[in-house]
């Protein structure tokens, strides 16, 4: 459905983007990851035809994307980072007034705008000035608004950003609703768990180029110590391994000890762990609490683009 071949955008000096590509089938969702700063809004913005790529292509179904008036934008459907409403209108004045750019007009609009109302949960709300609306009834309207042509594509710049659980929950939901409709979805988000929730494959970006592209899955691979074994133990005097004899057993990848808690990270989880805490206890080193837990996407996204700020 989407085709992103070389796209290259610079700002002066500044490489934005320098050389994405990647794809979305029908009926997929990709998760588009990146830190601030990595060239995320302004891909989608080319993608989308809001912004003029120096270099690359944009193909939708096939065909190449040429100019702000390709009739292929209309295959698309964009849910900005901004919430693009009037808010003197109704919701269902923003709706129609969206509904007419696209040249929609009587039964066809009307039953395109209380579809999309229901979709988001806000028909009962519908004539009511969006002013007075929540930040996330906002949000939902801004979904709306972008799906109400009945777009095979969908592009969401974090579309989640300053609302709360329940209408994010809500939003997932209806991405996932239209996903069942066999809906393309660009997803954007600095939310690790909401692209563990929502999407099929992952494109991590960073200084403008793509450093990752595959399922949550391959990405975990991509993390040199995918598990952590923490080991808590008694220390009723001082009795606890140092972490250099820990990182010489079978399995472990790293130790680290502190005080008298032990963080272990191993290859194979169900494989190594017996083996470390069947050396611990014939060591004499008495365990008190054992946890575990698998590498998040968190982990393998400050892996693979560094722990410091991005301004």
């Amino acid at each position: 459905m989407l085709e992103v071949s070389g796209l290259r955008k610079s700002y002066g000096e500044v490489a934005a983007v320098a050389g994405v590509s990647f794809r979305a089938g029908k009926g997929e969702t990709i998760g588009l990851l990146g830190p601030n700063g990595a060239g995320k809004t302004t891909t989608v913005s080319m993608i989308a035809g809001l912004v003029r790529p120096d270099a690359g292509e944009v193909r939708i179904a096939g065909r190449a994307l040429r100019g702000d008036t390709d009739p292929a934008k209309r295959s698309m459907g964009l849910v900005p980072q901004d919430i693009g409403l009037y808010e003197e209108m109704s919701a269902r004045e923003n709706l129609h007034l969206f509904g007419a750019l696209y040249g929609m007009e009587g039964a066809q609009l009307k039953l395109a705008m209380d579809e999309a109302l229901d979709l988001v949960g806000l028909k009962d709300r519908s004539r009511e000035p969006v002013k007075g609306f929540s930040g996330g009834m906002k949000r939902r309207l801004n979904l709306a608004a972008a799906v109400l042509h009945g777009p095979e594509l969908l592009l969401l710049d974090e579309p989640t950003v300053g609302v709360d659980p329940q209408s994010r929950n809500a939003i997932f939901e209806n991405l996932e609703a239209l996903k069942k409709r066999g809906k393309t979805l660009l997803y954007t988000t600095h939310y690790m768990e909401e692209a563990e929730r929502l999407c099929d494959r992952l494109v991590i970006i960073d200084h403008g180029k793509i450093i990752a592209d595959d399922t949550l899955q391959a990405l975990n691979r991509m993390v040199p110590a995918r598990n952590l074994l923490t080991v808590e133990f008694e220390d009723s005097a001082g009795n606890v391994p140092r972490a250099q004899d820990v990182a010489q057993l079978p399995g472990v990848e790293s130790a680290e000890v502190q005080g008298a808690s032990a963080r272990i990270a191993v290859r194979n989880l169900a494989e190594d762990s017996a083996g470390i805490l069947q050396w611990l206890v014939q060591q004499g080193y008495r365990v008190q609490h054992l946890s575990s837990e698998r590498a998040s996407l968190e982990t393998v996204f400050l892996t693979l683009t560094g722990r410091s700020l991005r301004d």
